[in-house]
């Protein structure tokens, strides 16, 4: 998985709507972690059920304003810390075992889409969100050209906010593959570092003896 990250450049309103979209993922993913908590999710499918739930109250019309599967990927980022829990608690490890909190505001912050609730347009300069907050059309400046790249590639969009502005992260599908041809030889190196240093110490001082040597000698 490659990440490729360009700056939003959009209005004032704009940075506003991206905000209340960040402020909703926060809230999803809050309200999952309370659920949790009062026993009304024990799975990571529970999640996923109880973000329709939020979109459906009335209490909360922004919660329905948020792509659906923007939802569905703060469900897992709340549902990943809880794993995360159980996972030190099941390991028996010391100290503390890393039960979930709630998020807070903070000026880094983001909301993360996965393959819907996002348009890039034909050239890849400008990326438009079509969820219920209507953020419009934001210009991408950066160094990674997207032109080359298929939209069934990109796996998830993210939303970063940071204290000099808004960033967008391209979650990019991409596997590796390294051809190499095989010698037929086989080279094991199982050495310490500290072991390793100290060998070479005393490498250097035994080359250093002739050395020692001969200057005593020039002298005499």
């Amino acid at each position: 998985m490659l990440v490729y990250e360009s700056k939003l450049e959009g209005t004032q309103n704009q940075y506003e709507r991206l905000d209340a979209a960040i402020r909703t993922g926060r809230f999803v993913r809050n309200s999952i972690l309370r659920a949790w908590m009062d026993g009304q999710v024990k799975s990571r499918n529970d999640a996923y059920a109880y973000c329709k739930v939020l979109s459906d109250n009335p209490e909360f019309p922004w919660a329905n304003q948020l792509n659906s599967m923007a939802r569905q990927a703060h469900a897992e980022r709340a549902w990943a810390a809880i794993e995360r829990f159980y996972r030190n608690c099941q390991a028996q490890i010391t100290g503390k075992k890393g039960f979930p909190k709630f998020k807070k505001s903070q000026i880094r912050d983001s909301v993360e889409y996965k393959t819907s609730g996002w348009k890039l347009t034909d050239d890849r300069r400008y990326l438009n969100f079509t969820d219920g907050f209507k953020a419009g059309t934001f210009k991408l400046w950066g160094s990674r050209d997207l032109h080359f790249l298929q939209i069934k590639q990109i796996k998830r969009v993210r939303v970063v906010r940071r204290h000099d502005g808004y960033y967008a992260q391209f979650l990019i599908d991409h596997q590796r593959e390294e051809h190499r041809e095989l010698t037929g030889r086989q080279v094991g190196l199982d050495v310490g570092l500290n072991h390793f240093y100290m060998v070479f110490q005393l490498l250097l001082s035994i080359l250093a003896i002739p050395v020692k040597i001969a200057l005593i000698a020039d002298k005499k």
